[in-house]
């Protein structure tokens, strides 16, 4: 499917949540787009490790991170991970690593910003969840549209 969030907007306007601007681009794909899963965490990857190994069916994960700057969520390792099994795209509020070989990688990486140190691994947080990032309440099953302009939230595919 190809879209853009503004056209997606126009078409939908505030049936649609559209999510703040505070994401960056990081993946070698700009344009990503899929059904919502979620991981709730703090500077503890272990659970988005956990659903990056799963079969993604062309998922987004969505990471409430806390918006915490101290440590990375994401890096290539994970990316190439969601690659391999079929996610669409990762969004991160929080920060990721690993940038150079994550635009390499085909899966979409939306985070707030980088940070080279890694996160704690003791297997704290909570899946598929209603979580809030950038304003906005997301919750598995909806629909997450996201290219360079932003992100665009539906409750049913578009």
């Amino acid at each position: 499917m190809e879209f853009t969030t503004a056209d997606l907007y126009d078409e939908h306007g505030d049936d649609l949540k559209v999510a703040l601007p505070i994401f960056n681009d990081y993946g070698g794909k700009l344009t990503f787009s899929g059904p919502v899963s979620t991981v709730k965490c703090h500077e503890d990857n272990s659970l988005v490790r956990s659903a990056l190994e799963e079969p993604g069916q062309g998922r987004v994960l969505v990471v409430d991170g806390g918006e915490s700057l101290r440590c990375a969520l994401v890096g290539d390792m994970l990316a190439r991970l969601g690659e391999e099994n079929g996610w669409s795209g990762i969004v991160v509020s929080g920060c990721i690593r690993d940038t150079e070989v994550m635009k390499t990688i085909n899966i979409g990486v939306k985070a707030m910003a980088t940070n080279p140190r890694k996160s704690l691994k003791k297997g704290a947080g909570d899946r598929d969840i209603r979580v809030t990032i950038a304003g906005i309440d997301c919750s598995p099953g909806e629909y997450l549209y996201a290219d360079a302009d932003g992100i665009v939230i539906s409750t049913e595919p578009l």
